[in-house]
């Protein structure tokens, strides 16, 4: 596992009414700070990615639909530098994602349906100075193919 990435295996309580799922609670130990909440939407197939913060952690999960995340450890000072993880998050694996600032990361729609990702980063977005630096989805520096892997 990538340096200071922690997982959060998510349990729903489900009866005759319905269901409740715990995303995060501020005295999580994985838990940081709270800076905001958003919700993305994205079509089947889309791919966002890949992106990293300097200053900000994210807590990737995702409500409906199933996504693949890809993280790639670009931190020099890192003991992990150059590994590559990949998480499968959504319907099928509840789980929250802890992604630390340096650490490359994206998403994929794997489903059939508009999957829901919910992120509680630990910085309130900045339009005037965005902790936001990209790089090519298709990037031929990072070791990752974004297709559905047959296994």
């Amino acid at each position: 596992m990538i340096h200071g990435v922690e997982v959060k295996r998510l349990i729903t309580h489900a009866d005759e009414r319905g269901a409740l799922t715990e995303l995060i609670r501020r005295d999580d130990p994985f838990f940081e700070q709270f800076g905001q909440c958003y919700v993305s939407v994205s079509y089947p197939g889309v791919i966002r990615g890949w992106h990293y913060h300097k200053k900000q952690t994210d807590y990737f999960t995702c409500v409906k639909g199933m996504i693949k995340v890809p993280l790639y450890d670009i931190r020099e000072d890192s003991p992990t530098y150059g590994e590559l993880n990949e998480f499968f998050i959504g319907d099928d694996n509840r789980i929250v994602v802890k992604i630390p600032a340096g650490v490359l990361h994206g998403f994929k729609n794997i489903g059939h349906e508009p999957c829901y990702l919910l992120n509680f980063p630990t910085e309130p977005y900045n339009p005037d100075d965005p902790d936001e630096y990209r790089i090519p989805w298709n990037s031929p520096d990072i070791p990752y193919n974004w297709d559905i892997q047959f296994k």
